[in-house]
């Protein structure tokens, strides 16, 4: 008779901050409905880099993770993608927001999640700094990133569209929705505008309707991402502020 072992009871702790990256995990949690303790990190401050949390990230950024792995010692996790995936190994048992190992859902899946970490995330990322952080406007930088993030958009759009399905992969919300969402639902912060890809604002709304998305989004401090793209001078605000300290950590970091 083959030995089923029990799930493992969770130790973890959550290095987040109010990033479309930070978000992920603690969506990812509160969907699998696992308890969790949270550790606020002010990138503005640069906790992120100070010797203690680059023990934890040697990359010295948001988020991460550590658990008590089945040795008993405790575990690292960083990179989104990463920890998502452990998440999901360890504790999505039930299967609520993954496939089954080896299901051909479960490659597409991986599909979209990798698409997220190497093509939206890093291009909407880039749009984001040149059009609201960078010192100095360069229309080369804005147009170029602006543009990369609407054809991502529209591969995503047409997907949901040609697929007919609700989410990405199925009628199940997956790790690649979640991964997706808090990029998505920031768009305007690119100066991307959502109504062009219809099927995708129906997702980007659909998925702010789950609980676990709504709780999860406000982790470690409130989610207020919509209520700015409403507010121009709350946008210039936000902007202005971030770009202060993005512009002094890329010197400080250029001059190690």
């Amino acid at each position: 008779m083959a030995v089923v072992s029990s799930p493992k009871t969770p130790d973890i702790t959550l290095y987040t901050g109010q990033t479309p990256n930070g978000i992920k995990i603690s969506i990812t949690l509160e969907e699998l409905g696992i308890p969790y303790k949270t550790h606020a990190i002010d990138i503005t401050k640069d906790t992120q880099k100070e010797p203690w949390f680059l023990e934890i990230n040697p990359n010295g950024r948001i988020p991460a993770l550590t658990d008590t792995f089945t040795d008993g010692q405790t575990l690292r996790l960083f990179e989104s993608g990463s920890i998502m995936q452990y998440l999901v190994e360890q504790y999505d048992t039930e299967h609520k927001i993954s496939y089954p190992k080896g299901s051909r859902e479960s490659y597409e899946v991986n599909n979209w999640l990798f698409f997220l970490n190497a093509g939206v995330g890093p291009m909407q990322g880039q749009a984001n700094h040149f059009f609201r952080y960078a010192p100095e406007k360069i229309p080369y930088g804005i147009s170029r990133y602006q543009n990369e993030t609407r054809r991502l958009y529209r591969v995503l759009d047409k997907h949901l569209k040609d697929a007919g399905t609700e989410y990405l992969v199925g009628d199940k919300c997956t790790v690649a929705d979640i991964a997706h969402w808090g990029w998505i639902t920031a768009a305007g912060w690119a100066g991307v505008d959502i109504d062009e890809f219809p099927v995708l604002n129906a997702w980007d709304e659909r998925m702010l309707g789950r609980p676990g998305v709504e709780k999860g989004r406000h982790v470690p401090t409130p989610h207020r991402m919509k209520e700015i793209l409403k507010d121009k001078e709350a946008m210039d605000r936000a902007a202005k502020q971030a770009s202060e300290w993005i512009v002094r950590g890329q010197k400080e970091d250029a001059q190690k």
